[in-house]
């Protein structure tokens, strides 16, 4: 259940942002994983598509944070992600990042309460469409029992 009074923050838009992948990086992922990446081209790593939607979209973590009225110096915790690809990312291309907030609920156990805050990112191509769309949540744990 979405928290009473919060209602107003479901919906609401993430600053929106965009990036630009480097061919270099592609190329330094590649040997991190142990997969050097071919010669001329410019396809990435899937792995790519979430750090271009959590370095692109123009909210910060403690911007999340702050839809949830939670300070980030009280330790919010990665909670779940699902990424989903619907086409390549390429190295060298300016894709947006638009993203907005799913939910907020309260969970309550006998020895803590926390909110689980979700919200969702996409990877938009130069053509208007989705390269890739991740849903996150995290945990916020709350100090007392609110």
């Amino acid at each position: 259940m979405t928290l009473e009074g919060y209602e107003r923050i479901v919906g609401a838009p993430l600053v929106p942002g965009s990036i630009v992948i480097p061919l270099a990086e592609r190329d330094e992922l590649a040997s991190v994983l142990g997969r050097p990446a071919p010669a001329g081209e410019t396809e990435l790593h899937p792995l790519h598509a979430y750090i271009a939607m959590q370095r692109g979209i123009g909210s910060s973590i403690a911007d999340l944070c702050a839809f949830a009225d939670f300070d980030i110096d009280d330790g919010p915790l990665m909670g779940s992600l699902q990424v989903d690809i619907h086409q390549p990312l390429h190295a060298e291309v300016e894709y947006r990042v638009e993203g907005e907030v799913v939910d907020l609920v309260r969970k309550s156990g006998k020895r803590m309460t926390f909110d689980l805050f979700t919200y969702r990112e996409r990877l938009i191509a130069p053509d208007g469409t989705d390269t890739a769309t991740a849903t996150n949540s995290f945990v916020l744990p709350r100090k007392e029992q609110e």
